[in-house]
C-alpha cells in the first residue's frame, strides 16, 4: 500500500484555525435563501422580458454583495474575489497580501451576483464574452471605500475582481512606510535634485504606487507644479495635478506624457513605464530639467537598469538622468499580541549569513551603526541567539500578522555605476557593486525589521525569495 503520513495538532491549534473561518455571513445565507426561493418560472420569465435589473436589484442579492464588502472592509481586505466553480462560488479575500476563503454560495446566485456587480459599475450586464473594467464607491463605517471592478469570462462563468483602495488611515510618510537609515537618506538625496528620474520597482502589489505619493508628499508645495499621469488615478492628492489615462479616446502614458510636458511642470510622474516610447519620453523630460517619477517590473533596483536597455534606452541616456531606484516588497507585520523567543540555531546561521556583517562589533558600536542603519539598539554581530517574535494565531489575526510594512533598497546611481550602466553590464554586477557601496538589500532590511520586532524570518524569506 501506499506510505501513511500522520499529522498531529493540539486542540487549541485546531480551534484556532477553526475560528479564521467562522464569519458572521448570516446575513448573506438569508439572503441567497430569499434569492433561492423566489419562484424560478417568475424568474425565467422576467430574465426572458429583460427585466434582469429589477432581479439583481433586489434587496437579497444586495445584501449579499453589501455584506461581503463590509467583510472586505473591516478585515483591510486589499482584493475580494469572486470565481465560479463547476458546482458553488468561491468567495475569497487576500488580507495582508495572502488569499483566504471566506465562504461558499449556491451556484445558481452567481448570475445575479455578478448583474448587480456590472450596474453598480456601469458595465454591460448583457456581455459575457470579453473582460469589462470598471468602479465604484460604497461606505463602511463612515469611510468612503473605491471599488475598482475587473471581470472576465471563465469556463464556469465570470469571474470578479474588486480591489478596495480605503483612503482613510493611510500615511504618505516615507517614514511610515518603512523607510529607514541609508535607505532613508539616500532617497531623500535624490528627490532633491533638481531634475532627472527615480524610479521604484517591484511585482504588481507590493506598495510602488504608495511610495510614489509619499515622495511627492514630500515634495508637494506651492512652489512647485505637479502634474501626474496614472492608470488608475488610485488615490487623490490636494495640490497635485493628477490625470487618469484612458486608451479609448487615445490618452496613453504617451500621449498624455507628451501633453504634460507642455504644462510647465517641475515634477512628473508616471503611473508606469511600460513601453519604449514611454520610456525615451520620461528620458527626455529628465534631460530638459523635470524631476521624474515612475515605476517598472523588475525583481530588484538593480534590474531597471539592463530593463531600460532592454526597452531601447540608450545607456548613456540612462546613465546621465537616473538619480535613484527603489526596489521593494511587502511584508506582514506582527501582530502586538505576541511571544518572545531565543532564535534557533538554523535562524541565528541565516541572520549571520545575511547581515552579520552589518550588526555592531562591539558594545561601543552599538549606537553608531544603529544610527547609522536606521534601527534602535541593534544586537552584536556574532551571538549565539538573537530575541525575535512571533505574533499569536487568532482569528482576527490570521498567522500571528496585522498589516504590512514595507522593504526597501534603495540604489543611488553613482559616477562608478553609471560606468556599469554604459558598458552594458549585468544586473547582478551592477547589485553587487551597489552593495559594496553601502546599499542594503530588501532581504537584509527585512532581517534587520525582525531583529526590532517587526515581522519574522520566516515572512522575509517567504517575500524575497525570488530575490
Amino acid at each position: 500500500g501506499r506510505p501513511l503520513k500522520v499529522y498531529m495538532a493540539s486542540e487549541s491549534s485546531i480551534h484556532s484555525v477553526l475560528d479564521q473561518y467562522k464569519t458572521d455571513f448570516s446575513s448573506v445565507n438569508a439572503a441567497v435563501t430569499a434569492a433561492q426561493r423566489e419562484d424560478q418560472a417568475e424568474r425565467r420569465r422576467r430574465i426572458a422580458e429583460g427585466d434582469i435589473k429589477t432581479i439583481v436589484q433586489d434587496s437579497p442579492i444586495s445584501r449579499a454583495l453589501s455584506k461581503i464588502l463590509e467583510y472586505a472592509a473591516r478585515n483591510r481586505a486589499s482584493d475580494v474575489h469572486i470565481e465560479p466553480l463547476e458546482g458553488s462560488l468561491k468567495i475569497r479575500c487576500r488580507i495582508d497580501g495572502v488569499l483566504r476563503e471566506i465562504m461558499q454560495l449556491p451556484k445558481t446566485i452567481e448570475p445575479a451576483l455578478v448583474s448587480r456587480i456590472k450596474i453598480l459599475s456601469n458595465l454591460k450586464i448583457d456581455e459575457h464574452r470579453i473582460p469589462q473594467d470598471g468602479q465604484f464607491i460604497v461606505e463602511v463605517s463612515g469611510r468612503e471605500i473605491d471599488l475598482r471592478i475587473a471581470i472576465s469570462p471563465v469556463v464556469w462563468g465570470e469571474q470578479v475582481v474588486i480591489r478596495l483602495l480605503d483612503k482613510s488611515g493611510l500615511s504618505y510618510k516615507i517614514e511610515d512606510m518603512g523607510y529607514a537609515g541609508r535607505a532613508l537618506r539616500d532617497i531623500r538625496k535624490g528627490i532633491k535634485k533638481p531634475n532627472g528620474m527615480i524610479l521604484n520597482s517591484g511585482p504588481t502589489g507590493s506598495g510602488k504606487s504608495t511610495s510614489l505619493y509619499g515622495l511627492i508628499q514630500e515634495l508637494n508645495n506651492d512652489t512647485v507644479n505637479i502634474v501626474t499621469l496614472e492608470d488608475p488615478v488610485e488615490y487623490k492628492i490636494p495640490g497635485v495635478n493628477q490625470i487618469q489615462v484612458n486608451a479609448e479616446v487615445g490618452l496613453t502614458f504617451a500621449t498624455g506624457l507628451r501633453s504634460i510636458l507642455r504644462q510647465d511642470p517641475n515634477i512628473v510622474m508616471v503611473g508606469e513605464i511600460r513601453d519604449r516610447e514611454t520610456a525615451n519620453l520620461a528620458v527626455q523630460a529628465a534631460l530638459t530639467g523635470h524631476l521624474v517619477f515612475s515605476t517598472l517590473h523588475t525583481n530588484s533596483a538593480a534590474g531597471v537598469l539592463p530593463r531600460l536597455i532592454d526597452m531601447g534606452v540608450e545607456p548613456f541616456l540612462i546613465a546621465s538622468t537616473v538619480n535613484t531606484i527603489i526596489g521593494q516588497r511587502l511584508v506582514r507585520r506582527v501582530t502586538s499580541e505576541r511571544d518572545v523567543y531565543q532564535s534557533t540555531e538554523l535562524e541565528t546561521r541565516s541572520i549571520h549569513e545575511n547581515i552579520g556583517h552589518l550588526l555592531p562589533r562591539t558594545q561601543a558600536d552599538i549606537p553608531k551603526v544603529s544610527a547609522d542603519l536606521g534601527y534602535k539598539d541593534l544586537p552584536l554581530a556574532r551571538q549565539s541567539a538573537y530575541t525575535l517574535v512571533k505574533g499569536k494565531d487568532t482569528a482576527k489575526t490570521p498567522g500571528g500578522y496585522l498589516g504590512r510594512a514595507g522593504l526597501f533598497e534603495v540604489m543611488d546611481v553613482t559616477p562608478e555605476i553609471q560606468n556599469l550602466i554604459v558598458s552594458r553590464a549585468t544586473s547582478s554586477q551592477i547589485q553587487a557593486l551597489a552593495i559594496q557601496q553601502g546599499m542594503i538589500t530588501m532581504r537584509q532590511d527585512g532581517y534587520l525589521k525582525a531583529l526590532q520586532g517587526l515581522t519574522t524570518l520566516d515572512e522575509v524569506n517567504r517575500v524575497t525569495a525570488s530575490i
